[in-house]
């Protein structure tokens, strides 16, 4: 059983679509989206680097639809807001360079049903993913990340929604927000940092004002009582930002893709995986588990684990801790009911979740890549269609 620290201070952050590492996730996601479109069967592990002036795309990439990756790249750069040349990156002016090669035939066949040692369509590789989930929010997310992610992406909305008046406003930028908690619960927020890319003719008032608007639009006004602390570019400037700035890269905010530092991450990253790859189908069918696990009162908050061996359908372990708050008599219990009413065979994820088909179920693969792979509730994995399932295994096992 896990010791609960019932009073502390949990600090996450979170970026916007314009930080030069969210803005290669997006490509990199853009580019699965564009495979899948018209073969749901392809096989994409695309990496994406992004500085001054350049956009390389690579990685091992198989597919029957047909792809212009120059153009996917160009338009979600222009999507996020970089089109202005004068700022050292934009989608008209970046170059494109293309290093693609197909997958590799030895993983294929693990990955395959029918292909492999075994029958059942295997791991695409080995590993142990982690999925989370806690009441403390409707999003059953920590707080902390839900407020960081809310308030970058108000930003960027603002931004986009309406680009005269906050025409001093630049698409990188990056939020932190500190939560006190009492009891296990959150009571306040304390601190807030937010540092925003602008321009060089922004007035610094205008830009504390904002974010102090902005933070009482995302955070409930409970929690903004006392004396919340602001630091907004706190360098006192922020005009050299995104690529230009700092080379970006697929798969470095893993803790910002997830959790905000709360729970366990196996390591690896989502952008740019196709769902053969456990990585990202497993852990997001972890969150699944662990959100209906909540949702249906058996835990106040919840982390399980599952480990997979590359080729191998069936997981090699699952764990599962609820931090002392599980209503039943052991987490072991309740790893049964786990086990009893969801598959966690990887060609079983895919299809219970619809991995394959994103555009047929309203949403996208890039969505992911900006503001949280989780406690968005347009995403398959943040259901809660089985809360009855699990209620009804729980009574039998219990």
């Amino acid at each position: 059983m896990s010791k609960i620290n019932v009073d502390h201070v949990f600090t996450s952050e979170s970026v916007s679509e314009g930080h030069p590492d969210k803005v290669c996730d997006q490509i990199s996601d853009a580019m699965l989206d564009a495979c899948l479109k018209d073969d749901p069967n392809s096989r994409v592990a695309c990496e994406t680097l992004a500085t001054t002036d350049l956009v390389v795309i690579s990685g091992e990439i198989t597919t029957k639809s047909f792809v212009d990756w120059d153009a996917v790249a160009r338009k979600v750069v222009a999507e996020i807001g970089y089109t202005d040349r004068t700022i050292g990156f934009s989608a008209d002016d970046c170059k494109v360079m293309i290093c693609i090669h197909k997958q590799s035939p030895d993983i294929s066949q693990g990955v395959t049903e029918g292909q492999g040692l075994f029958k059942d369509q295997g791991a695409g590789d080995q590993g142990m993913m982690f999925g989370y989930a806690s009441n403390e929010t409707a999003e059953f997310m920590p707080a902390p990340i839900v407020f960081a992610n809310n308030m970058v992406a108000e930003f960027a909305r603002l931004r986009k929604s309406n680009p005269k008046k906050y025409c001093f406003l630049r698409p990188d930028s990056k939020s932190q927000v500190s939560v006190r908690y009492e009891g296990g619960r959150p009571v306040g927020v304390e601190t807030i940092v937010l540092s925003h890319q602008h321009t060089p003719d922004m007035k610094r008032k205008q830009l504390e004002d904002l974010t102090r608007e902005v933070a009482r639009k995302v955070i409930p006004a409970s929690l903004m009582k006392g004396n919340v602390k602001y630091y907004v570019n706190p360098t006192g400037r922020f005009e050299f930002g995104g690529p230009h700035a700092d080379t970006g890269l697929t798969g470095r905010k893993i803790i910002v893709d997830t959790y905000g530092g709360v729970g366990s991450h196996g390591g690896g990253a989502f952008s740019g995986k196709d769902p053969s790859k456990v990585d990202r189908s497993a852990a997001y069918m972890c969150r699944y588990v662990a959100k209906n696990i909540v949702a249906a009162k058996l835990a106040s908050k919840c982390e399980i684990q599952v480990a997979y061996a590359i080729g191998v359908a069936q997981p090699l372990s699952v764990n599962i801790d609820t931090y002392g708050t599980g209503a039943l008599k052991n987490d072991s219990i309740l790893e049964k009911v786990v086990r009893q009413v969801f598959d966690l065979r990887p060609a079983a994820i895919i299809d219970s979740l619809k991995l394959k088909h994103p555009f047929k179920n309203g949403w996208s693969y890039q969505k992911t890549a900006a503001y949280g792979h989780f406690g968005r509730n347009v995403f398959p994995w943040e259901k809660t269609d089985m809360v009855k399932e699990l209620q009804a295994a729980a009574k039998k096992l219990a």
